[in-house]
């Protein structure tokens, strides 16, 4: 019987049980929950992985507590440049986005580069005309205000420092009131999935990070770092300090060792996630699915906002180790 399976990811860090309020936890927990439904309706309807990465996706952009879409960080100049990717086991078809303004999900941009250009990568004012160009919704800047964001940016704005995301305070303050900077959790959002037919997907979506140099791109819109989907291997989403995961070609890397290797999805993330990106100090983690419905989410830090769920009836939804 097919198996069909979605996997989530809302960013890795110092994630501790004890920093987070019982309504802050829940309100994350919900958040994946919510994209977890998105992506499974999909799923079972038998459509697509490719479709069910984007709903999924999507649905955390819309989120204000993740850090992409909605409630991307603020940059040294001010403004929210947000990156996205998303990748098709079948075909091998790639399409992303990196350091645009102003689009509703950026994910979803990434897919329509993929269907209807040429191309795979599109950047800055050139991909906010693509996505006008094919009606894609857009927002004010105001739409992508949160206080809890810009307070952590003004924190810096004069500094040469940056913060990957924000962490938060104890004592049962508001989301608002009890965020702080620190560089210790890394915002990103994710899916892979693989549907009835056996196709797998990635997809990835980020706001970078608080105080970024304008023009930045990190890990998430490049194929091969932070996304990657082949049929033969494995799909998967990466969430971590984008730089040490460009330099180690993380996400195809899992890939490499699956098909030059004979190693396992789960094997090979660890090797990767254990290993490979501790020798060069990078923290973070990966969710991955294979083409058999096998599905891992491997981290090195303190915790990885993640969920899955599946039609063997797996239903998990976690945050701390």
């Amino acid at each position: 019987m097919p198996v069909y399976k979605i996997v989530v990811h809302g960013g890795a860090g110092a994630i501790r049980q004890e920093d987070m309020s019982p309504e802050l936890e829940s309100a994350y927990k919900k958040g994946l929950a919510d994209a977890l439904d998105a992506g499974y309706t999909v799923l079972e309807k038998a459509g697509t992985a490719i479709d069910a990465v984007k709903a999924a996706s999507i649905s955390l952009e819309d989120n204000i507590l993740f850090n992409a879409g909605r409630g991307s960080v603020f940059g040294k100049d001010g403004n929210q440049e947000m990156d996205a990717s998303i990748m098709d086991g079948k075909t091998l078809m790639a399409g992303a986005v990196s350091a645009v303004r102003n689009v509703r999900n950026p994910v979803e941009l990434a897919y329509i580069i993929m269907t209807k250009s040429q191309h795979v990568m599109l950047s800055g004012q050139g991909a906010l005309e693509f996505a006008q160009l094919h009606g894609l919704p857009t927002e004010p800047d105001e739409y992508f205000f949160s206080a809890f964001r810009y307070e952590q940016w003004k924190q810096m704005q004069d500094s040469d420092t940056f913060a990957i995301d924000h962490n938060v305070k104890l004592q049962g303050q508001s989301h608002t009131e009890g965020l702080l900077h620190s560089n210790k959790k890394f915002g990103t959002i994710g899916a892979v999935a693989v549907d009835i037919q056996g196709d797998i997907a990635a997809a990835t979506s980020t706001g970078g990070m608080t105080n970024k140099q304008w023009g930045r791109v990190g890990d998430s819109p490049i194929i091969g770092a932070g996304t990657y989907a082949n049929n033969k291997t494995c799909a998967i989403s990466c969430t971590g300090h984008g730089e040490p995961f460009i330099r180690a070609v993380t996400a195809y890397d899992v890939s490499c060792l699956m098909e030059y290797k004979g190693l396992s999805l789960e094997d090979a993330m660890h090797t990767v996630v254990h290993d490979k990106l501790l020798k060069i100090d990078a923290e973070g983690g990966m969710i991955g699915v294979d083409a058999k419905g096998n599905a891992a989410m491997v981290f090195n830090s303190e915790g990885m906002y993640r969920g899955v769920r599946g039609s063997t009836g797996k239903n998990e939804i976690a945050i701390y180790k």
